[in-house]
């Protein structure tokens, strides 16, 4: 794009983005002249909250600020995110509700903290005897690459995998051109999964019997087979794909507007005696299409990414934020593996238990664990959003029952 038209779309991007926190402050208007003004903006922002990913681009949910707070996160595996969101909008809406007395009942929001308290914690960090060797290239998102600058990338990639050696191998998405209709590439894939006796997770473009490119991950197993490919769902708009109706403009201001068509599955593998997913970088914003995975018996979760597009913002610390929220959820081990970082190694409380060096060429055997236990929040999903829509409805109508000046 040229840097006019750039600027037009972002100016557009965030309108557009406005428009749903403009929704709420007007609706918000009238919630806080309720008796049950407290409950009723909190539920009322959970549910605006809740439609950013339906409706183009999800990202920091409210709840996520409380990804390092030991006691409020004990919400996680009941109520997702969104029960912590729905907290911190409480005791906003209660600090609302003070500075303009308005008629509300007071504390209602104050009141949630102390329950906090008799929810289970999270239990304590343990050591783990199971490890994962993920692998960090440093790939520039700018490199054209040529036949000898592939082969030299191979040399690298292979060198970075051997050097921390374990039982499952995680390669990241990157802006690599690894292509899984590239029969030699492919037949280097299956001979590491082979001398490693390893079982092997890799980010490349996948191809269906139409031909159209798809952001994938492809697991091989210690004997060089290919088990499964996932296929992202959830793909990054504009990024990756342009959404309706914008394609006709979006493909006159530029030829890579989006090309990616979506997976339509979700993916749970068996390798190394044990089931696991993968999501796809920014899949990780979907609290309740994460969960589907767990629920579907995934004992560990996989997260291949490209942050570099990020380049060196709070959005990659971000991101890693949104992924560490999904394990706590889950409780489940998240295994981060990414081109120039942040990769890492999550437990099932959402905890870093190890990192790779930002901005490295590096490779780490990090320790994991296989969960199996199902959390209120893998087993049931969005519920305490169902919940926020229902208080809402009740709020307006004992609003109805007894108006406020």
């Amino acid at each position: 794009m040229s840097r006019a038209s750039a600027w037009f779309c972002f100016v557009l991007f965030c309108l557009a983005k406005a428009l749903q926190m403009g929704v709420f402050c007007w609706l918000a208007g009238w919630t806080l002249r309720w008796r049950m003004a407290i409950p009723a903006t909190a539920a009322l922002w959970v549910l605006i909250e809740y439609t950013h990913g339906p409706l183009g681009f999800a990202w920091l949910d409210l709840g996520n600020a409380a990804i390092d707070m030991g006691v409020p996160m004990r919400l996680a595996p009941l109520t997702g995110v969104w029960g912590l969101s729905f907290l911190f909008a409480a005791i906003a809406a209660e600090a609302a509700n003070f500075a303009w007395k308005r008629p509300g009942i007071p504390f209602l929001g104050l009141a949630l903290i102390p329950l906090l308290w008799l929810l289970p914690a999270f239990p304590n960090e343990r050591a783990v005897s199971e490890h994962a060797t993920l692998v960090q290239p440093n790939i520039d998102e700018t490199e054209i690459f040529t036949p000898q600058s592939f082969m030299n990338l191979l040399k690298r990639m292979d060198e970075l995998s051997v050097a921390a050696p374990s039982k499952l191998l995680v390669w990241p998405e990157s802006p690599a051109p690894f292509y899984d209709n590239d029969q030699p590439f492919m037949g280097f894939l299956e001979g590491m999964a082979k001398n490693g006796n390893q079982a092997f997770l890799v980010g490349l473009i996948g191809h269906g019997a139409d031909g159209v490119d798809r952001n994938s991950a492809t697991l091989i197993d210690e004997s060089g087979r290919i088990v499964s490919r996932y296929d992202k769902v959830n793909l990054v708009p504009f990024g990756e794909f342009v959404p309706w109706p914008l394609g006709p403009i979006a493909f006159k201001i530029s030829k890579e507007a989006g090309d990616f068509r979506a997976g339509t599955k979700q993916v749970v593998s068996t390798a190394e005696g044990h089931k696991m997913a993968t999501f796809i970088c920014y899949e990780s914003v979907f609290p309740n299409f994460i969960r589907g995975f767990a629920n579907q018996g995934a004992e560990v979760l996989i997260n291949p990414s490209n942050d570099g597009w990020f380049a060196k913002t709070a959005a990659r610390y971000q991101h890693l934020e949104i992924v560490r929220m999904r394990a706590a959820e889950n409780q489940r081990w998240i295994l981060r593996a990414t081109n120039d970082g942040i990769s890492a190694a999550i437990d099932d409380a959402g905890r870093i238990r190890e990192q790779l060096p930002l901005y490295q060429e590096s490779s780490r055997a990090v320790g994991f664990g296989y969960e199996k236990q199902l959390t209120l929040y893998t087993r049931w999903g969005d519920w305490f959003v169902a919940l926020c829509a229902l208080m809402l409805a009740l709020s307006r109508v004992e609003s109805l029952i007894h108006p406020r000046p």
